[in-house]
């Protein structure tokens, strides 16, 4: 599909980099090559979507069943999943993920890197949340999954639980509910990083890499993968929007001998139990969410890259509070991209991939942004100078559909306008709007189409920097045109080569020679500073490589075979 750029950045016709074959930079295998295998369980966990817990004479017993089930390694009885079943007060869910990955009769990579998918949804179902979008299987979780897929990861898209109450009579009531709600999530994720662990040290069923892991979040999955990324301790639950009580420090609206440590662990409404694996991350993706808070922020942290549009209406591009779809209260304050970006880089975590050259569309697009100032009618937002790996997104000025919404909030999602959720009345108005109409406020031109261009954006920003940060490949955006003198100049004899390859330059200096295999590993890197150099095959396989040149203008990467 040829598709034109709506409002993300000017594509132009220019190629991402010389090595844009590489694997993990672009899609190496084909749609055909790529097997979904739908839904695995990877925890079970309480419900609390449709749990009752007014009476504790009756879920206390219940959930002391559960726990010796759980803990003994036995089934859970069909009553508890079963909501309309009276005989239980205490229901359980099992948590999902759809798994996306090229075909392992096709691909040979048995240390794959894991992508995690976490979907948006305002803690509830659609349409509850007031859209037709919430779960594992939205149109944009497949699409980016597949991608990845195609480029050689193993992308997961996941299920968590849901459940915080929007229409509670307090804002003590909403916030907490909401809070938990996010908690209760990241034990989700945390469960899934450690299912996905422990079959790698086992069976690896999926052929991965269990130290490249990626967590994507998108809207409100956005919030959870950051809070995933930087909870890291107890104390950062008592920090002041935490307190019901601002005078009681000793108090949270997460009360974790009840949901459980920051591991999901030991609560009196947990389930979840250690497998022996542990929960760590390796890179950061937020597609829309905010931080809960820059002080959970420290040095040594994931890297992270944010896309974020910058009126967003719901989650502030700076800093600000938390407006809920479904109901529009402002909920909780919090530091969207804009700000907690310039913390990450002051701690240095994004400094694998924060001295990339500019030359591609997508970097130069992002830096072009940096320091400037952005209006929307009365509006001025200031994107912050020291933001790297932020895509700030400028999306044209749409008239507001519902008062107050100033932006798009989520551009690169889509939703069957004729399905059932999207016809699904949530407002009765008059006049009754559903919930494709809601989502269409902040999103008024949506189609498949044009979310997946911004996905295109997405791809093209992200994937170079995950490639740096856990060195994957090439850490470099710039490849000189085809046409370019010094691509020309660039000559390898003999090929197919045996024992060695003379490599030689007409018009410029070769800094390094890095070699890759069809999976996109280094296997051989040496510094050159010459024009002219051989390289030897030091014990390579038979086989076709990649042989990327670097120079001080940027990159050219040739295809090398071996016989």
């Amino acid at each position: 599909m040829n598709r034109k750029v709506l409002l993300a950045i000017p594509l132009a016709a220019a190629a991402l980099t010389a090595s844009a074959q590489d694997r993990y930079l672009s899609e190496v295998f084909t749609a055909s090559q790529v097997t979904v295998t739908d839904g695995i369980t990877f925890g079970t966990n309480i419900d609390f979507m449709t749990s009752d817990f007014t009476n504790p004479a009756l879920y206390g017993p219940e959930v002391m069943q559960l726990q010796g089930l759980v803990s003994g390694g036995q089934p859970i009885p069909a009553p508890f999943y079963d909501p309309f079943d009276a005989s239980t007060v205490v229901k359980v869910t099992d948590l999902k993920m759809d798994i996306y990955e090229p075909d392992q009769g096709v691909d040979s990579e048995t240390a794959r890197p894991v992508f995690i998918f976490v979907h948006t949804g305002n803690a509830l179902p659609p349409p509850l949340n007031g859209s037709p979008n919430g779960t594992r299987k939205d149109s944009s979780a497949v699409e980016v999954c597949k991608q990845m897929a195609r480029r050689g990861y193993v992308a997961v898209s996941m299920d968590y639980r849901n459940g915080w109450n929007p229409l509670g009579s307090s804002l003590e009531i909403r916030r907490g509910t909401l809070l938990n709600a996010i908690y209760r999530a990241i034990h989700d994720v945390k469960q899934c990083v450690r299912f996905l662990k422990a079959d790698a040290n086992g069976a690896n069923t999926y052929a991965i890499d269990d130290d490249k892991i990626i967590l994507y979040g998108e809207g409100t999955g956005g919030y959870i993968t950051l809070a995933t990324a930087t909870l890291d301790d107890p104390d950062e639950l008592f920090i002041d929007k935490f307190r019901p009580d601002p005078f009681d420090p000793n108090t949270s609206y997460v009360d974790t001998t009840v949901v459980g440590n920051i591991e999901g662990f030991g609560g009196s409404l947990a389930l979840y139990r250690p497998n022996g694996q542990d929960s760590e991350i390796d890179f950061c993706v937020n597609a829309g969410g905010a931080l809960a808070d820059t002080s959970w922020l420290e040095a040594g942290d994931a890297p992270m890259v944010a896309f974020h549009t910058v009126f967003d209406p719901f989650a502030p591009f700076g800093n600000g509070i938390v407006i809920v779809p479904t109901t529009g209260e402002q909920v909780v304050d919090v530091n969207g991209s804009n700000v907690f970006m310039e913390h990450v880089n002051a701690y240095g975590n994004n400094s694998s991939f924060a001295t990339l050259p500019n030359g591609d569309p997508y970097t130069d697009r992002a830096r072009s942004l940096y320091g400037t100032d952005q209006v929307h009618g009365t509006n001025t937002v200031h994107i912050n100078p020291n933001v790297e790996g932020l895509f700030p997104l400028v999306t044209p000025n749409w008239p507001a559909i519902i008062p107050g919404t100033l932006e798009e909030a989520s551009p690169w999602q889509w939703w069957d306008p004729n399905g059932p959720l999207a016809q699904t009345v949530v407002s009765p108005g008059p006049p009754p709007i559903t919930a494709g109409q809601a989502s269409q406020a902040s999103n008024p031109n949506f189609s498949g189409d044009k979310g997946r261009t911004y996905i295109d954006t997405i791809m093209g920003y992200m994937n170079p920097r995950i490639v740096c940060a856990l060195q994957l490949g090439p850490c470099s955006l710039v490849g000189l045109d085809e046409a370019d003198p010094i691509a020309v100049g660039v000559e390898l004899f003999p090929n197919p080569a045996h024992e060695s390859v003379r490599i030689t330059s007409a018009a410029a200096t070769i800094r390094m020679a890095e070699v890759y295999d069809i999976n996109g590993r280094r296997v051989h890197a040496e510094n050159v500073d010459n024009t002219a150099f051989t390289l030897q095959r030091n014990g390579l396989k038979a086989g076709a490589y990649f042989v990327t040149l670097t120079f001080d203008q940027g990159t050219v990467t040739r295809k090398l075979l071996l016989d």
